[in-house]
Parts: C-alpha cells; sequence; structure tokens
C-alpha cells in the first residue's frame, strides 16, 4: 500500500503561522481597537482569589464576556460586587494568550439605576443592621456634665472652630483634647477609627465628638466606612457623631450612642451652658427653701397639737402611774424570786444530807480506817498487795498513821 503524502501543499505558497503568532495578530487587533469601551450587563461566575483579584462573566440575553477586576482596582470599589447585579463596565479588551480567550479587564464599574456611592451605603447599612450595630438597647447615655471632652476631626476646619466656640461660651472651664485626623480621602477613615482607638487606650475622656462639617458624598464618604463604624461600636466612651449638615445621614450617625445635625450642635448637647445650670440650680435652692419651710410649719402644727392634749399638760401624772406600775411588778417578782429560792433550798438541804450518809469520813467516825500503800495512795484490800518493808499510811477519822510491814499474813482463799 502507498504511504500518503505528508507534503503542506505550501512549498512555493505563503508560510505557515504558528498557533503564537495567530493569538499575537489577534491580540494586537483587539487590544488596539477596543480601549477604554463602557459595556452594560449582569454579573455572573463571581470568583474572589486568594490574591485580591475578582473573575467575573459579564452577560446580556444573547452573548457574554469574561472580565478580571485586578486587585488595585477591586480595592477603590465602593460598593461589593454580587451576582446577579446590573453594572457598567469600563475597560480594555485584552487576550490571553495560554487559553486563547479574550477577556475586559475592568478599569471602572458602577451599579446599573443607582450611584455607586449610594448602593455601598445600601449594601453596609444592610450588613451592619443585620449584626446590630444600630441597636438602641446597646447605645451608652451622654454624661450630664463631663469635664474631659476628645473631639476627632480635622484640626483646620471649621467643624472645630465652631465647637470650641461653643464649648467656651457654654463652660470655657472643660478640659478638650483635640485628635486631628484628615477627614476625607482615602486614608481618612483609618485615621478615624484609629483616633477612637487611641483615646479608649487613654481611658481619660469622658464623652468623644467625631465629625467635620459639610461637603460632598465623596467629601464626607469617611463617615460611612465600615472601619469607622466598628471603632464606634466598639468604643466604650459615648460618642457624637457630627457630620456635615442636617440633611447629611452618614453611618457614622447610625452607629453613634447620639446624632448631631452640625459639630456646633454636637458641642451644645455635650454641654450645658453655665448661665442655665446657675438658673436651673437657683430654681431647686427655691424648691428646697419652701419645701423646708412648709415641713417645718407642718411640725409646728403638730407639736401644738401635742401641747393642747391632757398627758402633755399633766405630764407628771403620767409618770407616777408608770411607776406605781414599776413598783407592783417589782414586788410581784421579788415573791417569786423568794419561792422559787427556797424550793432549791429545800432540794440542796436533802441532797446534802444523802452525801452525809454516803459519806466515807462518816464511816472512819464509827471506828474504821483505811489503810493506803504509801508508794502510790492505793488503798490495801488484801496483805498481798504489800510486803515486809513497805511503807503504809492509816487514815483515821482524826489524823493519820504512818508505819512499816514487818510481816503480813495473808487470808486462806
Amino acid at each position: 500500500m502507498p504511504r500518503p503524502s505528508t507534503s503542506t501543499g505550501l512549498e512555493d505558497g505563503p508560510r505557515a503561522l504558528t498557533v503564537t503568532e495567530v493569538t499575537d495578530r489577534i491580540k494586537n487587533a483587539l487590544e488596539g481597537s477596543f480601549r477604554g469601551i463602557w459595556l452594560e450587563g449582569e454579573i455572573s461566575r463571581l470568583t474572589r482569589a486568594p490574591s485580591g483579584h475578582i473573575y467575573l462573566t459579564l452577560k446580556d440575553s444573547r452573548a457574554q464576556i469574561q472580565a478580571v477586576v485586578w486587585r488595585s482596582t477591586a480595592a477603590r470599589l465602593k460598593f461589593d460586587l454580587e451576582s446577579g447585579q446590573e453594572v457598567l463596565a469600563c475597560g480594555d479588551v485584552t487576550v490571553y494568550p495560554p487559553r486563547g480567550s479574550y477577556q475586559l479587564t475592568i478599569s471602572k464599574l458602577e451599579p446599573k439605576g443607582v450611584g455607586a456611592l449610594q448602593l455601598a451605603f445600601r449594601q453596609l447599612v444592610e450588613r451592619l443592621s443585620k449584626e446590630g450595630l444600630f441597636d438602641e438597647a446597646r447605645k451608652k447615655a451622654l454624661p450630664y456634665m463631663p469635664e474631659h471632652i476628645g473631639v476627632i476631626t480635622s484640626p483646620t476646619g471649621a467643624a472645630l472652630r465652631d465647637i470650641l466656640n461653643v464649648i467656651d461660651r457654654r463652660f470655657p472651664r472643660v478640659h478638650v483634647v483635640i485628635y486631628p485626623v484628615v477627614v476625607q480621602g482615602e486614608k481618612a477613615a483609618g485615621e478615624i477609627a484609629a483616633a477612637i482607638d487611641t483615646f479608649n487606650l487613654r481611658g481619660d475622656m469622658e464623652v468623644l465628638i467625631v465629625g467635620r462639617g459639610g461637603g460632598s458624598p465623596e467629601d464626607l464618604w469617611a463617615f460611612n466606612e465600615e472601619v469607622v463604624a466598628r471603632a464606634i461600636y466598639r468604643s466604650e466612651i459615648p460618642i457624637i457623631s457630627a457630620v456635615g449638615h442636617e440633611i447629611d445621614y452618614m453611618v457614622s450617625d447610625m452607629v453613634a450612642d447620639r446624632r448631631a445635625l452640625t459639630p456646633t450642635e454636637a458641642a451644645e448637647i455635650v454641654l450645658p451652658r453655665e448661665a442655665d445650670l446657675k438658673a436651673s440650680l437657683d430654681v431647686h435652692v427655691q424648691r428646697l427653701r419652701s419645701a423646708i419651710l412648709g415641713r417645718a410649719s407642718v411640725a409646728k402644727e403638730r407639736l401644738r397639737q401635742m401641747r393642747a392634749r391632757h398627758g402633755f399638760r399633766i405630764p407628771a401624772e403620767k409618770i407616777r402611774q408608770n411607776q406605781q406600775a414599776v413598783d407592783e411588778r417589782g414586788a410581784g417578782l421579788g415573791r417569786s424570786i423568794a419561792v422559787i429560792l427556797g424550793r432549791w433550798k429545800d432540794r440542796i438541804g436533802s441532797t446534802a444530807a444523802r452525801l452525809e450518809t454516803l459519806s466515807p469520813l462518816r464511816v472512819l467516825g464509827r471506828g474504821y480506817s483505811i489503810t493506803l500503800r504509801q508508794e502510790d495512795g492505793a488503798p490495801l484490800r488484801d496483805a498481798n498487795e504489800v510486803a515486809p518493808g513497805d511503807s503504809i499510811e492509816t487514815r483515821l477519822a482524826r489524823g493519820r498513821l504512818k508505819s512499816r510491814v514487818t510481816e503480813t499474813t495473808p487470808q486462806e482463799p
């Protein structure tokens, strides 16, 4: 059988391209033609790699394209990506040669139909609310008259001047400690959270004011960051959040123990006016004086009524009656004691007579004696208990005799 021909038929024609060469040509053509394009689509197959990169697919009803968000871009996103989200993505179409596939390298990403900041705010509020960071039951009461106040804000902003001016007018002798931070930009949230933690480590502040003056949503965004919300939540010191103007409502306002509409209002909330305190004190003094005079008047009237009673007109009679009652009870007690003592005397006499009858001395008085071994004082009952030469002692009814045994005569059994 003849061998099949291995000729390509291109010996005299153009050279065959390698896969790499074709891929490179496609890469140059695509990447040169699709730069900075905007795509609208739905996110699916969302994957977050350990490296921080995000891989996803953008699709519509008829087609789909792979996409990647590099870690540096992902770190700047203001909202969380979720499968099913409708988004607007801006980026470059690139080719990934190892797979021979094209993809969209995303540089900007916005939610469709709602701003990125608004969506990020909504997502964070929903997540923190489920964790209980906004619960009213966990919020701490503000001290009525703090002596040490911490302020976390920009050292050059109008908010700080407003706070200090109000405090100086209301109660100038209060000790205020300022922790300067940047209040907008990428570093702001981290600095604000660190300042809250630092004041808690110091332990000498009674209340904190955290805030800044007005600005755009982007300017105020640091107070919507999760790191600030969690720092406020874990603070042992009560916190007043004072950000922007009345219409501005931040995540920090929801977590804080008290929200102030403006930095100026925060200073008004944290301290009463000294003049108001004095006026309130005067009112309380007047009420106390009136209460004391009223009670004194009531007591005086009661004393007058008591003096008018019979017992107060002739107190000696009451005393005599009590003395007579004491005498009568004393006489009765004396009689009872005499009866008891007589009974005990008779009982003691009877017991003594019985003891006298049983007394050994009474036996000795009838001519009997007791002989003791002098060595140990033991009474002798048997002649075998001593030997010739032992010393003995004989006790009589009156007196004692000491002698030595010269002979013993034991009794036969």
